[in-house]
């Protein structure tokens, strides 16, 4: 009996398993499609303009990467190439053959791979990568050179060293300068090699053999830190298993994950990782979900839990039926909005390109300028001036500049993806930076979101049961947590809900629908103030001998208004049923705030927030109740949709850049006029995942503070690394008219302020999501 059969829990003949292949379930799910028309092969090749996906390798320069794409969108046959430098990966429209792309990319000195086959960063080991070798092999020779010329007068040996380190370190260089040339376009190959073939045309072996190794040394350095960077995105990718145990018809077999199809049974053991997102059949186990939501704990899953991808089962069996295909799970969606967000431009990178648009053709300028006019116009010695028009040629490369922001986008954003915080670009970064308030929705937010139903009140000559059901007749299409609340409620006191007609949403205040041929309404105060219902001229008395036995006999309850306020005061929130003629009775609900709110909301005073603000359309009474235990909260109650938009906007004129965080689908107008629109609970929410700018994927609002730490100290980081590579030119241009620089310096300038940049910014990566207390 085979490995796969003893797996098997139904009682399957030895020799059917022995039959059973991946490939014959594979043949079986791409038979047909449910309509039973049939798959296509997804190897077939669709004529016409092809849109594909290509990973890159070694891309470690941003502004090398924009004379890429401009070089590949050039090539005949290509429609749009577009350049995910955050992401190393390349989309390309096109109508010629793949293969004359890919070629282009190598012999521009990169190489390149369909998404799906390589993974981000450096796929080669050490000793496999050219480039690596090359750069060994240009420090040897220049060290060898370096110790001939202590130690002996032969000129030809150190020439001939020299010349090995500047040919071996320099071969791609060289090889790239060429097509950038031929592409009239001045990349800081052209620049490099410019400078050493320079100084080896006034003689000075020993600084163009140290320019080459340098600049081969910080290029290769460059690729492993930006790896190292991407390093977020590539852990969430590897995360997935690549097959899964699924069952068919009875049968079990390992099949790849693509070609597991919604509504397949999935099987996982203990110490597995969850290959589909799915809901779970049979078995009790314990998910580590930090790598979608970034929850420390493992969470219990029992039938019907929804599971995600990418996450650990650890202690129990688990049978999952399938919900998403492998390319729609919630892992793959955050891989490819992460990807997307960190293609986005930031404000300070859009500064930056513009400067470098100009900045580098007048440095190249004054360099042609520096070259010739002392030694033509003013008879000058033309060595000295080659070699400081040679220098200002390296100083002209803008690599740190153009570096400083992407860099540290892409470290913040695949941070925070990590910690379940989907952060949708680096303008949202730039933003949370300078945030200045915030607004928060209630329900859901700082609450619990799960409202349960308190206290049913019928006034005189209705019963409960009555009462209840016209409440869940009123509330079965509404989706409002206080809605799913009463339904439960009558559900399990077994009210019975006649069917309605003509609901009807009124804005801000309640529900109506037409229940046994009667208009029937269920909302707050204002909404039976509407209709001409004066509540305080309403009394009921409740006394030992009452029918209401669900009430305490000792309550003492006069007029229907302090009944409201007596739950309101409890932090309730009460809804009045009944007809426009008269009053039905009361409804109370009570959602718990959630336990470590306050510390969260102490934390985020702590980092630099100047106001934080509740807005809810709940009544005042409750309003005050909430923000009072949440240590004097200031709110604003009983708003309608556009009153919280007006809100917002208030706090935007006196305070700039507002956040507004709510669940992703209420109080849209709210959220989108907001600087920031920060969702709760996006994990299994594809509208939170879409529309926010900010998604914290757990139910839990004790990341916010991490959020925002992160935001302040991008933006701090960018600012440090557009004044330090500012700075570091200013100085060489400088001292390059001064004398005080010679090429080799301004070569190990350049490229170590480059790696200082990434250094710097891979510092985001370490910024801790410190837990909240509850």
């Amino acid at each position: 009996m085979t490995q796969r059969s003893r797996h098997n829990c139904n009682c399957v003949k030895p020799d059917i398993m022995e039959e059973l292949t991946p490939e014959m379930l594979r043949q079986q799910a791409n038979a047909a499609e449910p309509d039973g028309t049939k798959v296509k092969n997804p190897a077939e090749q669709k004529k016409g303009v092809q849109n594909t996906i290509l990973v890159l390798q070694g891309l470690d320069c941003a502004d090398c990467a924009a004379k890429l794409e401009k070089r590949i969108a050039g090539l005949p046959g290509v429609e749009k190439a577009v350049i995910n430098f955050g992401a190393s990966k390349m989309s390309v429209k096109h109508t010629c053959s793949m293969l004359q792309i890919l070629r282009t990319i190598k012999e521009v000195g990169y190489e390149a791979t369909p998404a799906g086959t390589a993974a981000i960063g450096m796929s080669k080991t050490v000793w496999q990568d050219p480039k690596l070798i090359s750069t060994a092999l240009s420090g040897l020779f220049l060290a060898g050179g370096t110790a001939a010329s202590l130690f002996t007068t032969a000129d030809r040996l150190v020439i001939g060293l020299l010349l090995a380190a500047m040919l071996s370190g320099g071969f791609f260089v060289v090889k790239s300068a060429f097509y950038s040339i031929r592409a009239l376009s001045l990349d800081m190959n052209v620049l490099m090699s410019v400078a050493a073939i320079g100084a080896v045309a006034i003689g000075e072996w020993f600084e163009g053999a140290t320019v080459v190794f340098l600049f081969s040394l910080g290029n290769t350095l460059q690729t492993y830190s930006m790896a190292r960077t991407r390093s977020s995105i590539r852990a969430l990718m590897e995360l997935t298993p690549r097959e899964a145990l699924v069952r068919r018809n009875g049968i079990e077999a390992m099949l790849p994950v693509e070609q597991i199809a919604v509504g397949d049974i999935i099987i996982v053991k203990p110490g597995e990782h969850i290959a589909m997102d799915g809901t779970v059949l049979i078995g009790t186990s314990l998910v580590n979900q930090a790598s979608i939501t970034g929850e420390s704990l493992p969470v219990e899953k029992n039938a019907g839990a929804e599971v995600f991808a990418g996450t650990a089962n650890e202690d129990g069996a688990l049978e999952i039926k399938v919900t998403r295909l492998a390319q729609d799970t919630t892992l793959a969606k955050i891989i490819n909005l992460v990807e997307e967000a960190q293609a986005q431009r930031a404000p300070s990178q859009q500064f930056v390109d513009v400067f470098a648009k100009y900045y580098t053709p007048a440095v190249i300028a004054v360099a042609l300028a520096m070259a010739t006019i002392p030694f033509l116009a003013l008879g000058l010695p033309f060595k000295s001036w080659l070699e400081k028009a040679l220098i200002l040629l390296v100083i002209a490369c803008p690599c740190a500049l153009v570096i400083s922001t992407p860099v540290a986008i892409v470290s913040a954003i695949g941070s925070a993806a990590r910690r379940g915080v989907l952060i949708k670009g680096g303008a949202y970064l730039e933003k949370l930076g300078a945030l200045n308030a915030i607004a928060f929705d209630k329900t859901g937010t700082l609450t619990e979101g799960r409202p349960e139903v308190t206290d049913v009140i019928a006034l005189p000559g209705n019963q409960k049961e009555f009462l209840l059901g016209i409440a869940a007749a009123l509330e079965s299409r509404s989706q409002h947590p206080v809605a799913r609340a009463i339904l439960q409620y009558a559900d399990r006191l077994g009210a019975t809900a006649p069917a309605g007609r003509q609901f009807q949403s009124i804005t801000g205040r309640g529900v109506t629908a037409v229940v046994n041929g009667r208009n029937y309404y269920i909302g707050n105060e204002k909404l039976f103030q509407g209709l001409g219902i004066d509540l305080a001229k309403m009394s009921m008395s409740i006394g030992p001998d009452s029918a209401y036995k669900y009430l305490d006999p000792s309550t003492k309850l006069s007029e229907v208004q302090d009944q409201l306020a007596a739950l309101q005061k409890q932090g309730k929130t009460a809804m009045l049923v009944g007809t426009a003629e008269q009053l039905m009775g009361i409804i109370a609900v009570a959602d718990q705030v959630r336990p470590n709110i306050a510390t969260v909301l102490q934390k985020l005073r702590s980092a630099g927030t100047k106001r934080l603000m509740m807005l809810t359309g709940d009544n005042t009474a409750t309003a005050s109740t909430i923000a009072d235990h949440l240590g004097g909260l200031e709110y604003k109650a009983e708003l309608l949709p556009q009153d919280k938009l007006s809100t917002i906007k208030q706090l935007q004129s006196r305070y700039g850049k507002v956040a507004m965080v709510g669940d992703g689908v209420n109080d849209a107008p709210a959220l989108a006029a907001a600087d920031i629109g920060i969702a709760m609970g996006g994990a299994g929410t594809d509208t939170a995942l879409e529309t926010a700018d900010i998604a914290l994927m757990a139910d839990d609002l004790s990341k916010l503070p991490y959020t925002m730490k992160l935001g302040r100290r991008t933006l701090s980081i960018i600012k440090q690394n557009i004044t330090f590579a500012l700075l570091v030119k200013a100085l060489f241009i400088v001292g390059t008219f001064w004398g005080f620089t010679n090429l080799w310096m301004a070569v190990f300038a350049d490229t170590g302020a480059a790696m200082i940049v990434i250094a710097n910014s891979m510092r985001l990566m370490r910024v801790q999501d410190d837990p909240v207390a509850a």
